[in-house]
């Protein structure tokens, strides 16, 4: 059975591609081998979340963990034990293209998994995450700023509690709280010199446009 369905509620219009970007560091999450996915400078459109799902009940675990020999075997190898939240998610890459992950999120770290190739792509220790940038509307998109590394842009129609579980987690473990940023317009850092600018815009359903920072 296919773990991964596609999120319904994105869509997209591509704009023309823009040139290729630099290839991120090694120890990345190196996007480049994999199959192609909507150009960069993407215009999205999500439907304004109904009322209820807001306070639906949050389960955590939305895939089954323990019952996934290939993500029990990526935590076990980092020696993390406890789930907190396990969805599937869009990531973002340096391009601007979407790929398809597993988010695991830990009492330690964030894991994102190729659910294709079951490779772990990247993980991000909580204690590397600076802050968490969403919008004030009610749309999917969330970014994980990472100052030490690069960033994280993703889509889930959990987002919420996405946020929620990474805030509490990190305060469980250490003395400080990770600020999260609502704001119609944020920057996040696609790789070490790649800046991308998302604006978010409510008009006749919610737009969410991701373009490259020029370079003064």
């Amino acid at each position: 059975m296919d773990r991964f369905r596609p999120l319904r509620r994105i869509q997209v219009e591509p704009e023309p591609a823009e040139p290729p970007a630099p290839a991120a560091g090694a120890g990345g999450d190196a996007e480049g081998n994999e199959s192609p996915a909507p150009a960069a400078g993407l215009l999205m459109g999500a439907r304004v979340r109904r009322r209820a799902a807001v306070y639906r009940d949050c389960k955590g675990d939305y895939i089954g963990v323990p019952n996934d020999p290939c993500l029990t075997k990526i935590l076990s190898k980092q020696g993390d034990n406890k789930v907190l939240f396990a969805d599937k998610v869009l990531k973002f890459t340096q391009s601007g293209k979407m790929k398809r992950r597993i988010l695991v999120i830990t009492d330690f770290a964030l894991y994102l998994v190729d659910p294709d190739a079951d490779i772990l792509k990247r993980r991000i220790a909580l204690a590397a995450v600076d802050k968490l940038c969403i919008s004030n509307l009610s749309d999917n998109f969330f970014a994980i700023i990472v100052p030490t590394e690069y960033d994280c842009f993703m889509a889930s129609t959990r987002k919420k509690e996405i946020v929620d579980v990474i805030v509490k987690a990190i305060k469980s473990t250490s003395e400080y709280e990770p600020e999260v940023a609502s704001s119609n317009r944020f920057e996040y850092h696609a790789a070490a010199e790649v800046v991308k600018v998302v604006e978010f815009e409510d008009a006749d359903g919610i737009k969410t446009r991701i373009t490259n920072k020029e370079k003064s």
